[in-house]
């Protein structure tokens, strides 16, 4: 066979250019409204007025403001108890107890979770004390903190320890394991160790874990201080935001147990959305770890 009839010419082809315009339009810009959508923080906004319509239709409907206050009538009460009342104190005053307690949790974490990283004898330690201790509720211990150290707030930052430690370390630990083995290779490569390996290898690349292991820990810190402060009520007669609640109770004042609660939940929401969602953005997501 020849050259000619096993590989034939192929024709030539030409094809118009065609202008773009042709084609249409193909990236349409956003409307205002779906830029306006796109917004998280609009989202959630809207969510929470969609809760507190809700809210305010069921309080009218069940007409007894001694079992549901209205929403106007519980943000009367909040304004009140800021303005005029001991609102502000008493949540300035949990915050920091919360601060205190809080601070000594992550310390702690901190501790065991390096003698779990560094020898096994650790990592079996963590986890026997975390199987222990992580099932058995903080509020549970608070009798025994009366009695090791009385009234006062030794014994809410003692449960308080006991919420915030074993999430934290849990995740801590968690994430440190979680790391690649390349990755490790690549820092003792580098000449990495000790301290430097731990802050430049370890911490970034375990990060999102440690992240959650503090929102779980704020969390815990938070519900377990208010239910701490509300046994306190009862017996000093002194506290914070769970004291102002329980005092309230007693006086019948039910839009202002209410505003202590909504306080409770906005304080919440401030510390999740500005300081967790700021680290969050600043370190996970820059470091493209997460979406």
């Amino acid at each position: 066979m020849t050259e000619t009839a096993t590989n034939p010419a192929r024709p030539e082809v030409f094809r118009e250019t065609v202008a773009a315009e042709a084609f249409g339009v193909l990236e349409q810009p956003l409307t205002p409204w779906e830029k306006a959508w796109n917004t998280g923080a609009l989202r959630k906004g809207l969510l929470l007025v969609a809760l507190a319509l809700a809210w305010q239709m069921y309080a009218r409907a069940l007409n007894n403001p001694l079992l549901v206050p209205t929403f106007t009538a519980t943000l009367a009460a909040l304004w009140e108890g800021v303005a005029a009342g001991p609102l502000l104190t008493r949540a300035a005053f949990s915050i920091k107890v919360l601060l205190m307690g809080y601070g000594a949790g992550i310390a702690i974490a901190a501790l065991l979770t390096a003698l779990a990283v560094g020898s096994r004898i650790g990592t079996d330690l963590l986890e026997t004390l975390t199987a222990m201790f992580n099932p058995l509720p903080a509020i549970a211990l608070l009798p025994l903190a009366l009695l090791w150290f009385g009234l006062g707030n030794p014994s809410i930052i003692f449960v308080l320890v006991h919420s915030v430690l074993w999430a934290v370390a849990l995740n801590t630990h968690s994430g440190f394991t979680s790391v690649s083995r390349t990755l490790r290779m690549v820092g003792q490569n580098c000449g990495l160790s000790g301290l430097r390996y731990v802050l430049l290898i370890l911490i970034p690349a375990a990060f999102p874990s440690i992240l959650t292991g503090l929102k779980i820990g704020w969390a815990f810190a938070w519900r377990t201080l208010i239910a701490a402060e509300l046994v306190f009520g009862v017996s000093s007669g002194s506290g914070g935001l769970g004291w102002f609640i329980y005092e309230n109770k007693n006086q019948l004042e039910i839009p202002s147990v209410f505003a202590g609660l909504l306080s409770v939940i906005l304080i919440g929401l401030v510390v999740e959305n500005l300081v967790f969602r700021n680290i969050e953005s600043r370190t996970i997501r820059r470091w493209g770890m997460q979406s």
